[in-house]
């Protein structure tokens, strides 16, 4: 895996998303309303639009322009009217910086080995 650096801890929203360009792919990355960690494709599969920019419900994104949801575990759409999977990657922290592996995307809609959960008081 190349784990590359993506987003400090603090430059995090306690739930949201923020966007990063890691090898010219836009990348999510979520804090969820529990804590956890996620990295997935910021663009919506139903249309070019920027998930980062939607709402964080439970472990979903929406898509702010049509209403799409996407698990953020698996990527798989959870509301209408997408219906094809987003690509969810591996994440890890490590010093308190959020690495993400883009190199190794899910693209199945079946999910990664699990989110990352961040030990840092909040």
């Amino acid at each position: 895996m190349t784990f590359q650096p993506a987003v400090h801890l603090d430059d995090l929203p306690d739930v949201g998303a923020v966007q990063v360009l890691l090898d010219g792919q836009r990348v999510a990355v979520v804090r969820a309303e529990d804590g956890s960690l996620h990295a997935v494709d910021d663009t919506c599969s139903h249309a070019e639009v920027s998930l980062s920019e939607g709402e964080i419900d439970d472990c979903t994104i929406e898509c702010w322009l049509h209403g799409s949801r996407f698990d953020l575990r698996t990527g798989a759409p959870t509301g209408l009217p997408a219906t094809r999977p987003i690509d969810v990657y591996p994440v890890t922290v490590q010093d308190d910086v959020v690495l993400v592996d883009v190199a190794a995307p899910n693209t199945s809609g079946a999910g990664t080995s699990g989110p990352i959960t961040s030990s840092k008081e909040h």
